[in-house]
């Protein structure tokens, strides 16, 4: 039991922080681009992430592996989907912010071309707060991969996985309730310890 869940703790974490490590970069480009482009660009790229927003992430991650089928790859993929729209709207939200600062029009008066702006003066005002956003989604990742095993939408026997050691031991809760619940006990610990994670580093990078 204690090998399969050191052992199941290393693809618990990959499937839970590989989907925010794609969310990040891909969200936080569509939320840059959309912020600082403002108008018709802005508009049209919020309306089409708003189609995906407007579920919340527990039912597209289910819907979109229920239509993929199971698999590690499809899992990744489903919640790499589900958490693009919340963090290209928190990256265009911020973006639009940092767009009104005297940085930028100062740089935009001097004639900076739009490459040299961003990458100067957006995306060091900008990552942060997005990066701190990311991690708090570790956490929910991590839920919502062991939810779809636990649903046969994740991860395939024998694989040693948490949500799947928790649909498999199940059966012997009855027996051995303790040794059911030390997945679920493992993944409760990590959540609390990504959480606390994003909690300091928002402490961290809170400039006064």
């Amino acid at each position: 039991m204690l090998s399969r869940l050191i052992v199941g703790a290393r693809l618990s974490l990959f499937i839970g922080i590989t989907p925010v490590i794609l969310a990040f970069v891909l969200g936080a480009s569509i939320g840059i681009v959309a912020g600082y482009a403002g108008g018709l660009v802005n508009t049209s790229i919020l309306r089409t992430v708003e189609v995906f927003y407007a579920f919340p992430s527990v039912l597209l991650a289910i819907a979109l592996s229920g239509a993929l089928g199971a698999g590690i790859g499809n899992a990744l993929l489903s919640l790499t989907i589900a958490f693009i729209p919340p963090t290209a709207r928190v990256a265009e939200s911020v973006t639009t912010q940092v767009r009104s600062r005297d940085c930028v029009e100062a740089a935009r008066a001097s004639g900076a071309n739009v490459f040299t702006i961003v990458r100067v003066h957006v995306l060091g005002n900008v990552l942060g707060p997005i990066f701190v956003y990311a991690t708090s989604l570790i956490a929910v990742s991590m839920i919502l991969a062991s939810g779809l095993s636990f649903l046969d939408l994740g991860v395939k026997p024998p694989e040693p996985e948490w949500g799947l050691m928790l649909k498999t031991l199940r059966t012997a809760i009855d027996a051995q309730p303790w040794v059911a619940a030390l997945p679920g006990l493992m993944i409760f610990i990590t959540s609390i310890a990504f959480n606390l994670l994003s909690d300091s580093l928002r402490a961290a990078m809170d400039i006064k």
